[in-house]
């Protein structure tokens, strides 16, 4: 995806020119870890990456320790999420060598099984948010840290089932639109 290409960012602040080509190497990577056309695994991150970069997110990806790994795990999720993109940046930021993005991504499981789940038909949709921090040094992704509670993905694609609750945290209405639950009270 080309800079021009990028999904809007609602909040971002000023920034120095070499906190903007942090931000920009980030955007780059995650366009590419994101893309069910051009993440091919591992190697397609790889040129943007330090040989000793690392990635910790050990609740949702465990198993995976670089940049690389994650991108190889995210191809296999975008087999069967197959039109999964972000939506927008909600928040972009740099600070020295650190850069934040909060972002907003949805997609369908209209692809292959996922886990022997089978899409359903229409597919089941989803929308959710996560946060990338990222460590860039000298032009590349030094460390990648993800924040991201998959629950509400997995809930509104059908691979992670609901019991019936009143309590919003496992509310099968308010997970399916979280969005909205927010402005239930």
């Amino acid at each position: 995806m080309s800079p021009g290409n990028q999904p809007p960012t609602a909040i971002a602040t000023e920034q120095t020119p070499a906190e903007e080509r942090n931000i920009a190497v980030a955007k780059e990577y995650m366009s590419i870890a994101y893309s069910p056309t051009e993440n091919k695994g591992a190697e397609s991150v790889r040129h943007l990456c330090t040989a000793d970069s690392w990635f910790w997110s050990p609740s949702t990806f465990p198993g995976c320790s670089t940049p690389m790994d994650y991108a190889e795990s995210h191809a296999h999720v975008m087999a069967s999420v197959n039109d999964l993109h972000i939506v927008r940046y909600d928040q972009a930021w740099a600070k020295d060598g650190h850069v934040l993005l909060r972002y907003t991504a949805e997609g369908s499981h209209s692809g292959k099984p996922y886990q022997g789940i089978e899409r359903s038909d229409p597919p089941k949709k989803a929308r959710w948010s996560a946060a990338a921090i990222f460590e860039i040094q000298d032009g590349k992704v030094k460390s990648f840290t993800k924040d991201w509670d998959q629950k509400v993905m997995q809930i509104q694609l059908g691979w992670a089932p609901v019991g019936e609750s009143k309590d919003p945290r496992w509310d099968p209405e308010m997970l399916a639109q979280p969005e909205l639950a927010r402005d239930k009270k």
